[in-house]
């Protein structure tokens, strides 16, 4: 493997950030996310600056070899200006192309990495979980969804309602957490969920429409057990839930639409 070639997800690849749930590490999924199939391996290194040469190339092998990703078809001419750049350019700026690219708009992913199972729950009692979303269709088929799943579910849709049901009892089992709230944004609850001596370690799904490979990889560096993009599917949804929980993958319920 060279600085200057591209590579770019094979199918396989693209099913492992869209099945919903994946085996990766963290740092695997990192270079996943970041490749485009435009930026060279230099690019991508110098935008994984935690990353030395030799585990940023170890990466990039393993990936390879588990077909994952593939060399990108790249023109000549984009190929020979690429290298000749490459003489030239400092990492700045070479981190300044992958962060350009990381903004893009219109990225989709599906991922979920699993979790060791809760404790077994008493006979009679239910998994709980809190949805997070100011759009109050979309938040009540999710609650009407996760119900018939055998959830009990409460809503929140700003911060004032966030904040009265993160101090409620039981403690959740799962949140699903949206970027864009009225007054609050999802990241910043994250954190603070993270932090917080009861609830750092509850598993969370990111639920967004904001979708840029950056805000993946924010929600995932930030602590978050999975993402998914909308719009999604209830299934898809609930295969990601259960891959998070560790809970048997039968769903219940039909493959219906979230838009």
């Amino acid at each position: 493997m060279h600085d200057n070639d591209v590579y770019t997800l094979t199918p396989r690849g693209q099913e492992e950030l869209r099945s919903g749930a994946t085996t990766l590490g963290p740092a695997e999924i990192e270079l996943l996310v970041r490749i485009d199939g435009s930026l060279t391996l230099k690019q991508l290194r110098a935008g994984m600056a935690a990353e030395s040469e030799a585990a940023f190339h170890g990466l990039a092998l393993t990936l390879r070899d588990r077909g994952l990703i593939t060399l990108a078809e790249v023109d000549p001419f984009t190929e020979q200006f690429n290298a000749r750049m490459n003489q030239f350019v400092v990492n700045e700026a070479e981190a300044d192309t992958g962060a350009a690219s990381l903004k893009k708009t219109g990225y989709f992913v599906r991922i979920a990495r699993p979790r060791s199972p809760a404790p077994p729950k008493q006979p009679g009692e239910r998994l709980s979980a809190i949805v997070v979303d100011d759009e109050p269709m979309l938040a009540k088929f999710i609650q009407s969804y996760l119900s018939f799943e055998g959830f009990q579910v409460r809503l929140a849709s700003n911060r004032a309602e966030v904040v009265a049901e993160f101090r409620k009892l039981p403690v959740p089992d799962l949140i699903l957490l949206d970027v864009v709230l009225p007054d609050a944004d999802g990241f910043d609850i994250l954190l603070r969920l993270r932090q917080h001596p009861s609830l750092k370690n509850v598993p969370v799904i990111m639920l967004t429409g904001k979708a840029t490979r950056e805000a993946v990889l924010k929600g995932l560096a930030g602590g978050a057990d999975g993402y998914v993009t909308k719009p999604f599917e209830a299934d898809a949804l609930m295969h990601v839930v259960r891959t998070v929980l560790g809970l048997p993958d039968e769903p219940k319920g039909p493959g219906l639409s979230l838009v």
